[in-house]
């Protein structure tokens, strides 16, 4: 009987997160529910939600007569988290703190803290699957293609796929949101969270300046010449058309201004008209800290296809391997913005075979 199997969900606060234990519960399971604390706030911070999120996590779990544990990970956050994203930044890339905060977090210290609580499994309410085939888990896309979450789920291993269930894999987005506003939940319209939940809605500019020296520098186009000042290369992301200050230009047609690469080294923007300019197109990159969840049949050079951001269509690619932990990507057709510090992401199908750092556009980089 499944009520002897101890599942303990994270909870957020969100709908997912509370349909998923709702399911989990008519379904027959010994639920219980945890809240997870991940951000050290600052007194009176406007941004911060974390106490609705836990009213609402609250309001949730009496609502479905299950236990609710709240665990304070802030400090582990800090450490594997938030440490990583402001050493990218500082460097000068783009990083992703919901692919580590998943890696570190979720499915390390959550998973951890749920087996002293005596879990079975863990569950939370992203939107993919687990399938387990020829004696090893696989982890699918979930079947909303709009809302699939794999793509940040990428670093899972064997042993916590097997851990893991995704209560929400196979259904659409406003499906749940339909069963809990069936059961009266609170959260049944509650808008997504999006980006790194502690920012909130304060500007993301602003927040960095707090923990990094920026170093404001030139913003020059391909040509040479400057046009403006930026207020440091972190803010910055390649392909970026907003924010960048520069307005109109004398002799220059209306036409938005594109970040088309970064000099590290002098500190500088390069710009450019040209939304398809030669530097923001590549059909290659290298990429490294490679991660593939189970590397059986994995045979290279691999015929695949994958992703270089998270709401892209998959693209197809051959990748070969480098050495130990670093991988060439050769992409079919010409990919735009390849950002160094985003994850590119493997797939075959439905399944995510893994995926790695990205570390550079050009394979003699």
């Amino acid at each position: 009987m499944n009520n002897k199997i101890k599942v303990v969900v994270g909870i957020s606060g969100g709908v997912d997160s509370s349909v998923a234990a709702l399911l989990l519960k008519e379904q027959g399971y010994n639920v219980q529910a945890v809240f997870m604390q991940n951000w050290q706030r600052e007194k009176d911070d406007p941004y911060c939600t974390i106490d609705q999120d836990l009213a609402d996590a609250n309001n949730i779990c009496k609502k479905l007569q299950i236990p609710l544990h709240t665990v304070n990970f802030s400090q582990k956050y800090w450490q594997k988290v938030f440490q990583y994203l402001l050493d990218e930044y500082a460097a000068g890339r783009t990083p992703n703190p919901d692919i580590m905060c998943n890696k570190e977090i979720k499915f390390k210290a959550f998973l951890d803290y749920a087996k002293e609580l005596g879990a079975d499994y863990i569950a939370t309410g992203h939107y993919a699957r687990i399938d387990y085939t020829n004696s090893h888990y696989r982890l699918l896309k979930g079947l909303d293609n709009s809302k699939d979450q794999s793509y940040f789920l990428y670093t899972l291993e064997q042993k916590q796929l097997a851990a893991s269930i995704f209560p929400l894999g196979n259904m659409q987005k406003k499906e749940v949101r339909t069963i809990a506003k069936q059961h009266g939940f609170i959260n049944a319209q509650k808008k997504d969270s999006t980006g790194i939940c502690f920012i909130g809605e304060r500007k993301f500019k602003d927040f960095l300046s707090e923990y990094l020296l920026a170093k404001p520098g030139n913003i020059v186009t391909t040509d040479g010449k400057i046009l403006g000042r930026h207020a440091g290369i972190m803010y910055y992301t390649l392909g970026q058309r907003k924010g960048l200050g520069i307005g109109g230009q004398k002799n220059k047609p209306e036409a938005p201004w594109y970040i088309v690469s970064k000099n590290i080294e002098q500190n500088q923007l390069i710009i450019s008209q040209d939304h398809d300019h030669p530097l923001l197109l590549s059909k290659t990159l290298v990429c490294e800290n490679v991660h593939f969840i189970a590397e059986i049949n994995l045979n290279f050079p691999l015929e695949c296809s994958a992703k270089i951001r998270y709401r892209q269509c998959d693209q197809t690619c051959t990748l070969m391997r480098i050495d130990d932990g670093k991988c060439r990507v050769d992409f079919k057709e010409n990919q735009w913005a390849i950002t160094p510090g985003q994850s590119v992401v493997f797939y075959q199908n439905d399944e995510c075979l893994g995926g790695g750092i990205i570390v550079s556009s050009d394979f003699n980089s």
